[in-house]
Parts: structure tokens; C-alpha cells; sequence
């Protein structure tokens, strides 16, 4: 089957029509919108509002179309951090929605909170590699799915990730996790081969990277004979229309046929659309004409059930986003694993702990402070702080924890952490790496770290459980563990006091995993 991929293809609302609407199928398709109910405040792109707009344009002009959301709906903003599903879940359902698949955050207040806003989902829930048959999710899941539409059978599956040092355990419980790619082989077979669908498609949260060395999306593509469209999400990663080199658009299988992969960012900022040719499915070409639908402010008014569903819950979260307390001097960018503000997290790491040190573990010091830079959502702006920012870019539920543990545990994390790009510690560590980012000591006030020695850590209960691939740091003892369950109050705290003392939120950006210095003394 040859893969035909039709211009124009980026950026455009305006869809040059293939063939006429009743022999056409259309695929609207999000990923990883993260709570991101409002548009972003600087430019007026994304927000819910917007979306269903593009939604309801979409439906308008073409006959069948079904909408899909590749996982991460929720958590990334006071939406989910105040109110824990009440709002994303009910305006998904009014945007109607046809498939929804999960992301890894959809766990992060457990599964009888997930079942609880499950149940009432009104898209069909998949699941083809994670087995809920032990769980609260029982029956509300299903492995595939097949819609009629367009006089074409399409068969739809669900990929998720694998949970392990991802998602906190307690948060799974007795879920049980598949291979994806053996699944997603097996399932997508049984739907081309026995059911005799047309199309299949594969919505995935596994990503196109992956550092931890899980399959991606391009491993499955190329791995698979039966899928003909890969809707993934997980990675954050815009995949524009004919996109090439390291993320591209289309991926030749097992077979050497193409297979269709997209992604549409993070953030709600673009919504994707796949147009299928229902004439040309299993005459030895499929056409799809792909692209990226940007979610402006163009448009003059927005669905009005929506707005008043959602107008309580704008008023607390705006109200909140207008408290200042501080003003910081430079831009600092969530996403820079070794720079301002994973700096800036570290170093309130070792500040939290000295603060209560000498209250709960009298006679014993704080070494070091560990964070982990994804669990710093947003950019810090300069200019004006506000407590929603805060709040917004520290959105889970961990609590802080001091552990004791041996040097070489610590080490050993800092290996892993290298290889990502660098992690957030506190300003008395320095992480001496090579060229190719292999850990050659960890320094510690001015001394190499011993790992014999036994160090008082202050981080939080998400690193400490060995999570984020940082497995080391589940060893050794706890020491304390803080009372108050969500560490985002502690950091506001932090922050606040440097705009009660006069002080700019200004971190030394110095990178502390730095290249090492080789010198030559002959």
C-alpha cells in the first residue's frame, strides 16, 4: 500500500476539500492539553473556549468527523490543581469528544478518583495494554473500539506507557501493565484480519522520545504491519505535516509501508486534523491530508454552555493569579534541566531543609537538596510574581521528605540524571560530566562525594519513592516526612519570602552539571 501525503499541508484553517464530503473521513485530534482551560494570558492562543470553536467549525463543513484526545487532559494549572477533575472532564464531554485514551497524569490522585470522573466520560474510554480487571476501572475501559462512519469500518486502539518510575505506585494499585507494542500488534491484527476494518488507528501515550528506553511511537510504527495512523501524545512534541529528520511525520512499518505519525505540542495550542480519502482505502493507497490547526482568538463568539459552566471556576482561579508576591529579574524557563529555575528549586530543597532540621532531627545537618525539573510545569516570567504562577508550576501532590543515603546512591542518581540533561540540586553540588554526559564525580561543598558516606537529602516523596527513573534515591532511610501534603505551599512560601525581604527571585544560573576540565601539565 503506498502512502500519499497531499500539500497544502501547515497552518491553515481553510481545507482544500479531496473529495467530496460524504467519501470523506475527518480525524480531530489533541494531546496533552494539560488543564490549559484559559488561553495563554501573552498571546490569546489555546484555551478550551477556542478549541471547541475549531471543533464546531470542523463539524460544520464536514460530515464525519470524530474527535480524539491522545491522553493528559488534566493537571498543569489551578483548574485541576483546585478542583480535581470538576472542570475538564465535564467541558470534554460537552465538546464531544468520540475517543479518549489516558495519560500518565490522569493518575495523579489515585484510581478511585480516576473511576469516579471515568464513569461519566462520555467519549469511549480505551485501554488496549493496561488490564483494569482488578481495579476500581473495571469494565470502563475497553481495548478497541470500531466506528462505522463514511461506509468504512476504522478500528481505533489505545497504547498507554509503562507506568513504572513514572507514575507513583500507590496511584496504580493493582493495574497491571502490557507490552505496548506486542498489544498494539496483536489487537491491531485482530481488527484488520478478523473484524475486516479498513483502517486502523492507534492513539497512543507513549511519545516519539524516550530516554528511559521505552518504545516510542516510531517504534511501533516500525514494528507494525496493521496500523495505519499513529494519534500519539506524552512526548510534548509538535510533528508538522511532511516533517522529516528526527521527528518525522511518516514512518515506514514492517512492511516498508508508510505509517501516518502525529502529535500536536502541548498546551492546547494547535489541534490536528486527518483527512482520509474513504475512496482510495484498500485500492493500494491511502491518502491522508494532515495538518495543524492553530487555536487562535479569531473567532467572535464561543459556545455559551460553556462559558457559563465554566465562569465559578475562572473567578476563583483568576482571583488567585492576581495575588503578587515577588518580582523576579530574569525569564526562567521550566523546561532548562540545568539553569535559573531548576536552580531556583534545588536551592529551596536545601532551604526547606534547614528550616525544620533543627526542630525534628536535632544534632543532624542537611547536605544536599534534590528536585526533579518535570515537576516545574511553567516558565517564572520577569516581572510580577503571582501566587496562581506558583501554584500553577508546582501543580502535584508530593510532600517534602528528608532521607539519609550512602554517597553512591546519590551518585548513581546523578548518573541517570546526567543523561537527561542535568536535574535540579542545591547550589553547594556540582556534577562533573564528560562530553558525552557520563558522570565523572559528584562534588559536594568544594570535596568530591564519598560514597561510603552517609548524606542527609531534602527532596520530595516522588524522588525519594525512586520514581522519575531515579531509582537510587528509593534507598537508604527515611528520616522525616512532612505533614503538610503538597510541597507547591512550601515553595509558594519560599518565594514569598524573598519579596517580604525586599529581594528580586534572582537564582544563580550557573549550570551545576558542568563539562569537566581536563588539564595538560606537560
Amino acid at each position: 500500500m503506498k502512502f500519499s501525503l497531499r500539500k497544502p499541508l501547515v497552518f491553515t484553517l481553510m481545507a482544500v476539500a479531496l473529495v467530496a464530503a460524504a467519501d470523506k473521513i475527518t480525524l480531530l485530534h489533541t494531546n496533552d492539553t494539560h488543564s490549559s482551560i484559559d488561553p495563554d494570558p501573552k498571546t490569546g492562543n489555546g484555551g478550551i473556549l477556542q478549541r471547541k470553536a475549531i471543533f464546531d467549525s470542523v463539524r460544520q463543513a464536514d460530515r464525519n468527523v470524530l474527535a480524539i484526545d491522545a491522553g493528559d487532559a488534566v493537571q498543569g494549572s489551578l483548574y485541576f490543581k483546585f478542583f480535581k477533575g470538576d472542570v475538564e472532564y465535564p467541558l470534554m464531554n460537552m465538546m464531544d469528544y468520540d475517543i479518549r485514551i489516558l495519560g500518565n497524569h490522569e493518575f495523579d490522585n489515585g484510581l478511585k478518583d480516576l473511576a469516579k470522573y471515568y464513569r461519566k466520560v462520555t467519549a469511549t474510554p480505551l485501554s488496549t495494554n493496561y488490564d483494569f480487571s482488578k481495579t476500581e476501572l473495571k469494565g470502563i475501559f475497553k481495548p478497541y473500539v470500531i466506528k462505522k462512519i463514511g461506509g468504512k469500518k476504522v478500528g481505533f486502539i489505545g497504547i498507554n506507557i509503562n507506568p513504572e518510575s513514572l507514575i507513583e505506585k500507590k496511584n496504580t494499585g493493582a493495574m497491571v501493565y502490557e507490552d505496548a507494542i506486542g498489544k498494539a500488534n496483536e489487537t491491531a491484527a485482530y481488527l484488520k484480519k478478523d473484524k475486516k476494518c479498513d483502517l486502523v488507528v492507534a492513539v497512543t501515550h507513549i511519545g516519539v522520545s524516550d530516554k528511559s528506553g521505552q518504545p516510542t511511537d516510531y517504534d511501533l510504527a516500525r514494528q507494525s504491519r496493521d496500523i495505519d495512523i499513529i494519534i500519539g501524545g506524552h512526548s510534548h512534541t509538535l510533528i508538522t505535516p511532511g516533517q522529516t529528520g528526527q521527528y518525522p511525520n511518516v514512518v515506514k512499518n514492517a512492511d516498508g509501508r508508510d505509517v501516518l505519525v502525529a502529535q500536536t505540542g502541548k498546551g492546547g495550542k494547535f489541534v490536528g486534523e486527518i483527512s482520509i480519502d474513504t475512496d482510495l482505502l484498500g485500492q493500494g493507497v491511502a491518502a491522508y491530508d494532515y495538518k495543524l490547526i492553530p487555536v487562535g482568538n479569531r473567532f467572535k463568539s464561543y459556545d455559551p454552555a460553556m462559558q457559563k459552566f465554566l465562569e465559578p471556576y475562572k473567578h476563583d482561579v483568576d482571583s488567585v493569579n492576581a495575588r503578587v508576591i515577588g518580582r523576579a529579574d530574569y525569564t526562567l524557563h521550566g523546561d532548562d534541566r540545568n539553569g535559573g529555575y531548576a536552580n531556583l528549586a534545588g536551592d529551596f530543597a536545601m532551604w526547606f531543609g534547614r528550616q525544620v532540621v533543627d526542630s525534628v532531627l536535632p544534632g543532624r545537618k542537611i547536605d544536599l537538596g534534590i528536585m526533579n525539573v518535570g515537576g516545574i510545569r511553567h516558565d517564572m516570567p520577569a516581572g510580577d510574581v503571582t501566587e496562581g504562577e506558583i501554584l500553577d508550576t508546582f501543580p502535584f501532590a508530593n510532600y517534602m521528605i528528608i532521607k539519609e543515603l550512602s554517597g553512591q546512591d546519590i551518585i548513581d542518581a546523578m548518573k541517570v540524571a546526567a543523561k537527561k540533561g542535568g536535574e535540579a540540586v542545591s547550589g553547594n553540588v556540582r556534577v562533573v560530566c564528560t562530553p558525552d554526559s557520563t558522570v565523572k564525580q559528584v562534588i559536594i561543598n568544594g570535596e568530591p562525594m564519598d560514597p561510603n558516606l552517609q548524606y542527609v537529602v531534602s527532596t520530595i516523596s516522588y524522588l525519594g519513592d525512586g520514581n522519575d527513573n531515579l531509582k537510587t534515591l528509593a534507598n537508604g532511610k527515611l528520616l522525616w516526612r512532612d505533614p503538610m501534603p503538597d510541597m507547591s505551599e512550601r515553595i509558594l512560601d519560599y518565594i514569598s519570602s524573598f519579596g517580604r525581604l525586599g529581594l528580586p527571585v534572582n537564582p544563580d544560573p550557573t549550570p551545576r552539571f558542568v563539562r569537566e576540565v581536563v588539564i595538560d601539565n606537560k
